[in-house]
């Protein structure tokens, strides 16, 4: 459900953790149909068609006023961001369908320019995942990660309308978000579960009180428009594009909308953007269980000599229950850094288990250490603590919790039948407790969320180049069946497959994978047909 994205570089018994829970105008003369032009003389504006369903007309006109189309990008190193990165700012329209109506939004821009610029070939652009991750940082880790990239490409990205250095959305307090995420989502008597519906609906209804005049604007379709504006005043007529885990919906909508913008254009761990929000996450509870059932468990009892929690899976499994049962009874207070004061309570013992299991090479570990630890709390280690504290002692952010919801409550539809998500929440913490437990929780938001769906960017692939796709087959937040429905969707692209589950394939370690995204960006070359790379388990 969150994207856990992991930095590539060697990484300390305790930052290993911390990055396993971190839960991605130089005005160019533009062709006709484009979202952004050259500046023209003063008081004239561009308008460009682009087609969409689910709104009130199936093709929109968008106009940009020379203001926005005039701007220059004032780049200047943000060292504090992440070395070698510069960084500036650009000014977009709340609604790019009415461009001059409401307040103007900031969108942070981020850069690193191509090492060898006599080999540059043009820009690579980025998103974040999430929804609500910032992707500021994300180019000097791309540029320091894959070499040949960083001196093929410019790499840009942006921190999202709503997010972070961005004009940001934020709905709560972090006291009142812990609040939110406290207790037991698996309790289902009357008193609990109206209990969830009332926050659910009160977190809905201050999203809509301190952001309402932003929250219909606070979607993905908006964003592409952002980019593709980002794309003009970087005066390039066409983009290459990286993207994982939302940030495949990102990309997916941008080139559906600019298909004459993109080169070419990777895909990442992919949401299922064929469908609506709520159709690809009522495919989690099973997916998140999957992960945490097939590959975590058995793993944890395979290195039973190291963290003794059960030589088989089915041991570990009841290891990890009764401990869970033991914190509805009695929460444990943690005690070190910033997580002092916070106690973990079941829901915050699914919400460390979670976050890591994206991860096998840097989550698994970290997440057994922590659990090891909780069976001996009082002979812990400071080590062990420590990282006790990282993988149950933060989940998320207001500012990322607001941007998730403002995305995906208002990109598509949603049932707004509560009494629908009680039935069916019931059925998931049943079936698949790990997720499903707290299905309800989210899904209720959404169906009191305080706007109506923005327009909806039908995906075909019609228009623009062959897509390279990659994915897990036992990926717990972007599962495999909803990317095999957006590869269907997308026609002509190429889908490479990685057995195992981890949140991320490109620079995850399978050089399989890495070669054919290299090589598809440094020249242009796709495989054939689709594609499964054999990758080494964890041990």
């Amino acid at each position: 459900m969150f994207e856990s994205r992991k930095p590539r570089r060697a990484l300390s018994a305790a930052s290993l953790v911390s990055a396993a829970v971190a839960v991605v105008i130089a005005a160019t003369a533009l062709p006709a149909g484009s979202a952004a032009a050259a500046p023209r003389a003063a008081g004239t504006s561009h308008t460009a068609e682009t087609s969409h369903t689910g709104g009130p007309s199936t093709a929109a006109a968008v106009t940009v006023p020379e203001r926005y189309t005039a701007q220059k990008l004032a780049w200047k190193p943000c060292p504090e961001v992440a070395p070698g990165l510069e960084c500036a700012q650009m000014t977009v329209p709340r609604d790019w369908h009415a461009p001059d109506a409401g307040k103007d939004l900031t969108i942070a821009v981020s850069r690193v320019k191509a090492s060898d610029p006599a080999q540059r070939r043009g820009v690579l652009m980025m998103a974040a995942g999430g929804p609500g991750g910032s992707g500021l940082k994300r180019p000097a880790g791309l540029a320091k990660s894959a070499p040949s990239i960083g001196a093929a490409y410019d790499v840009v990205s942006f921190d999202q309308r709503g997010v972070g250095a961005s004009t940001p959305v934020q709905c709560q307090t972090q006291e009142e978000l812990d609040a939110f995420f406290a207790g037991d989502f698996r309790d289902r008597s009357p008193e609990a579960v109206q209990r969830v519906l009332t926050n659910s609906r009160m977190l809905a209804e201050a999203c809509g009180a301190r952001h309402g005049d932003l929250l219909p604007y606070i979607t993905t379709e908006q964003t592409v428009r952002d980019m593709d504006l980002l794309r003009a005043l970087l005066g390039e007529r066409k983009i290459s594009y990286y993207g994982a885990s939302y940030a495949t919906m990102v990309g997916a909508y941008y080139a559906s909308v600019f298909p004459q913008h993109v080169e070419r254009a990777v895909l990442d761990s992919n949401i299922a953007f064929d469908g609506t929000w709520e159709d690809f996450e009522k495919g989690q509870p099973k997916s998140f269980q999957r992960r945490f059932e097939q590959d975590f468990l058995p793993w944890l009892a395979k290195n039973d000599a190291t963290y003794h929690y059960g030589k088989t899976a089915a041991e570990a499994k009841a290891t990890w229950e009764r401990r869970r049962s033991a914190l509805h009874d009695r929460p444990l207070s943690l005690d070190g850094g910033k997580t002092k004061g916070r106690t973990v309570d079941p829901n915050r013992f699914d919400s460390g288990t979670i976050q890591t299991i994206y991860d096998s090479q840097q989550g698994f570990p970290g997440l057994a250490t922590a659990l090891a630890a909780l069976e001996h709390w009082d002979s812990a280690t400071a080590a062990e603590r420590q990282i006790t504290d990282k993988v149950f002692g933060a989940y998320l952010s207001p500012n990322f919790f607001a941007e998730f919801l403002s995305v995906t409550c208002a990109d598509t539809p949603w049932t707004r039948d509560t009494g629908y998500w009680v039935r069916r929440s019931a059925e998931d913490t049943a079936k698949y407790p790990l997720i499903g437990a707290r299905e309800l929780a989210f899904s209720a938001t959404c169906a009191a969320w305080p706007t109506s769906p923005g327009p909806r960017v039908k995906i075909t692939g019609k228009g623009m180049p062959p897509v390279l796709m990659l994915n897990s087959l036992h990926d717990p937040a972007t599962y495999y069946e909803g990317a095999q429905r957006a590869h269907r969707a997308l026609h002509g692209s190429r889908l490479v497959t990685v057995p195992g589950g981890d949140h991320g394939v490109y620079g995850d370690g399978n050089a399989c994978a890495d070669s054919i995204v290299n090589k598809y960006l440094l020249s242009g070359e796709l495989p054939a047909r689709d594609v499964t790379c054999e990758v080494v388990p964890a041990e």
